[in-house]
């Protein structure tokens, strides 16, 4: 029996890719600052409506994108490639400290402008074991994969404010909202950050003023 193959490190080259209408940035690619403080991650926050309606949907934020958009949505890869893992990331996946996993960073983007910074991981030695080719996603959304995915079982929505070193460069914000959860299959674990911009807030303000 042949040894499944791993996903082979990716990174967009800064120099030369055009992603989406977006040009590169080389900050966008660099490893994510480590020594930032992990964030306070809850289950519950006390906030107004709207914001609450977004951050704990159970829904697809794939297909809530698109209907905001009116099927502008697109996905723009940033970054992907096996690293060490946040020791948050470690704890909520239940592997040791140090343990290295398959990260992708994609902005989730609708007439062309970022809405959404999502940040997706998984365990080098889960996804080995599995059948999910994450490395060859594309511009396709992973939220969209595992929601159509029956098997996957979405855990508890946690809610913070992300840390700014955390975000792309031209990103970079403090108190921005974030939500993250867990999906499950078996043995394999993904979990997926998601972190609300400020253009998305002013999309959703437009069209509840336009109804």
């Amino acid at each position: 029996m042949q040894a499944r193959s791993h996903p082979r490190p990716t990174k967009i080259c800064a120099k030369h890719a055009k992603l989406g209408g977006f040009q590169a940035n080389p900050d966008l690619l660099k490893v994510p600052h480590s020594s930032s403080p992990a964030p306070l991650w809850q289950r519950q926050i006390d906030t107004d409506t709207v914001l609450a309606d977004w951050l704990f949907d159970q829904g697809s934020l794939t297909r809530r994108l698109t209907r905001l958009s009116d099927e502008q949505f697109s996905v723009t890869p940033l970054f992907q490639a096996w690293q060490p893992l946040r020791d948050e990331e470690c704890d909520a996946l239940g592997v040791g400290y140090g343990s290295e996993g398959w990260v992708r960073e994609v902005y989730l983007s609708g007439h062309g402008q970022p809405w959404v910074f999502a940040r997706s991981v998984v365990a080098r030695q889960a996804l080995a074991a599995s059948d999910l080719a994450l490395e060859g996603l594309g511009n396709r959304s992973l939220g969209e994969l595992l929601f159509c995915d029956q098997a996957f079982v979405r855990q508890p929505i946690e809610v913070c404010h992300y840390p700014a070193p955390w975000l792309p460069a031209e990103q970079r914000a403090s108190g921005l909202w974030a939500r993250r959860s867990r999906f499950d299959r078996g043995p394999l674990a993904v979990l997926v950050a998601e972190v609300f911009l400020p253009p998305l807030w002013r999309a959703v303000r437009s069209n509840l003023e336009s109804h």
